[in-house]
C-alpha cells in the first residue's frame, strides 16, 4: 500500500464545485485586489477565531512581521520565540530589525515552556511569540500572565493551528494580535500563498492594514513606510469556500490522531501529550523515536510517507550563525530535531490506511 505524507485530493474532490464556483465568481467580476471577496472572508474568519478584526495579507510570514511592525517593535528590541519552530517565526522578528531570543519547549508537547520564559526576559524584551505548533495550543493562561507582569506584547503564531483551542477559547484570540498562514498544506489552505492577522484592537487593525498596503490609509496617501502584502480576491474566495468545512475536517483529523494515540503500542515510540484543557487540530502528528532515521526508512520501505519537523533547529541554521549559538545551547530543541518524525495526517485518510500506518509503526 502507498500512503503519502499528505494528500489534498480527498478534500479537493469533495470541494471541487465550490472551489470552481469561487474562481468563476472572481473572474466574472474582473476585480482581483481589495474587493468583496476579501471583505467577506475577513469578516467570516474574524468571527470564526473570535476576534473583532481580520486583515488579509500575502502569507503567514508577512502576517507576523506586519503585526510586530504595527506594534512598533524594531531595532534594539528583543522578542521571545520558541527554540523549536519553523524558521518563519524568527525571520519575522529579524525583518523588523529586532533580535529573536529562544525559549525551550516542553518536550512532551513541542510547545514553548512557560516556566522558562521569565529567565529569558531582559530590559530589551518587548514581545513574546508563542507558536501553537503542530496544531496544539500553547499554555496561553500562564504566557499571558507573564506578558502582563513584564509589560510585553503577545503575537500568536497560529500558522499550524486553525481552530485549535485552549480552555474553550480559540487560538488567535488571546494576544494583542495573531498571524495565520493559509499555505496550501494548512488545515485551512488557499490554492497559493495567503495569510491573515487577527486582532481586537481597532488602532492596530488600521496600522496593519495600512502597512500591508504600502503604508497607505487611502489611495496615494502614505502615512507609514509600508509593504506590499495583501490577500488577493481569488485566494479569499477559495478560503471562503473552504472555511465552512474546516470544523468537520478538524474533527476528522482528531479521529485519526485518536487512533494513533490509542493503537500505536511500540516502546521505541514516544507519542505526543495532550492535556485536558486543549483541543488540538493536528496539522502535524509528530512522534519521537531515538532510532528516528531507521524508523523513517522502515516506513518508507512499506510505502508510507513521513516528514521531519524540523531536522535543523533555528539556532544552528547558517543564516543565524551571527547569534553565536553552537550545538548544545538549546538541548531540548536539538533533541526534538534528532528524534521527531511526522506520520501521515490529512483529511480523507481511510480506516484501512490509518490501520496500515499503525501496524507498520508497531512492527518496527
Amino acid at each position: 500500500m502507498k500512503i503519502p505524507f499528505v494528500s489534498f485530493l480527498p478534500m479537493e474532490r469533495e470541494l471541487d464545485r465550490p472551489l470552481r464556483d469561487a474562481f468563476e465568481r472572481v473572474f466574472s467580476r474582473s476585480w482581483y485586489i481589495g474587493g468583496a471577496e476579501d471583505e467577506a472572508f475577513e469578516k467570516a474568519f474574524a468571527s470564526y477565531v473570535g476576534t473583532r478584526y481580520c486583515v488579509g495579507v500575502g502569507n503567514g510570514l508577512d502576517a507576523l512581521m506586519l503585526a510586530l511592525k504595527a506594534l512598533n517593535i524594531g531595532e534594539g528590541d528583543e522578542v521571545l520565540v520558541p527554540s523549536n519552530t519553523y524558521i518563519a517565526t524568527a525571520l519575522a522578528v529579524s525583518y523588523v530589525g529586532a533580535k529573536p531570543v529562544f525559549v525551550e519547549p516542553r518536550v512532551s508537547t513541542f510547545n514553548m515552556d512557560p516556566e522558562l520564559i521569565g529567565a529569558a526576559v531582559t530590559e530589551r524584551t518587548r514581545a513574546i511569540i508563542p507558536v501553537h505548533l503542530y496544531g496544539q495550543a500553547c499554555e496561553m493562561e500562564p504566557i499571558m500572565r507573564i506578558a502582563k507582569r513584564h509589560g510585553l506584547k503577545v503575537v500568536e503564531d497560529c500558522a499550524q493551528a486553525h481552530g485549535a483551542s485552549y480552555k474553550g477559547q480559540r487560538v488567535g484570540s488571546f494576544g494583542d494580535a495573531a498571524g495565520f498562514s493559509f499555505y496550501p498544506g494548512k488545515n485551512l489552505g488557499a490554492l497559493g500563498d495567503a495569510g491573515a492577522v487577527v486582532t481586537n484592537d481597532p488602532d492596530l487593525e488600521k496600522r496593519i492594514r495600512a502597512l500591508g498596503n504600502y503604508g497607505s490609509d487611502y489611495k496615494y496617501h502614505h502615512v507609514l513606510k509600508g509593504n506590499n502584502s495583501r490577500l488577493d480576491e481569488l485566494q479569499a474566495a477559495f478560503l471562503s469556500a473552504k472555511l465552512p468545512h474546516l470544523e468537520r475536517m478538524n474533527v476528522e483529523r482528531r479521529r485519526i490522531a485518536d487512533r494513533y494515540l490509542s493503537e500505536i503500542k511500540n516502546s521505541k515510540v514516544i507519542l505526543p501529550t495532550v492535556g485536558d484543557a486543549f483541543v488540538p487540530v493536528w496539522h502535524i502528528f509528530g512522534i519521537r523515536c531515538q532510532e528516528r532515521d531507521a524508523l523513517e526508512q522502515h516506513l518508507k520501505e512499506r510505502g508510507i510517507g513521513t516528514n521531519k519537523h524540523y531536522p535543523i533547529p533555528i539556532h544552528l541554521q547558517e543564516c543565524y550563525r551571527d547569534l553565536g549559538f553552537g550545538p548544545g545551547k538549546f538541548p531540548i530543541a536539538e533533541e526534538i530535531s534528532k528524534t521527531e518524525l511526522s506520520l501521515p495526517m490529512y483529511y480523507g485518510m481511510t480506516d484501512e490506511e490509518i490501520g496500515y500506518v499503525i501496524e507498520a509503526v508497531n512492527a518496527f
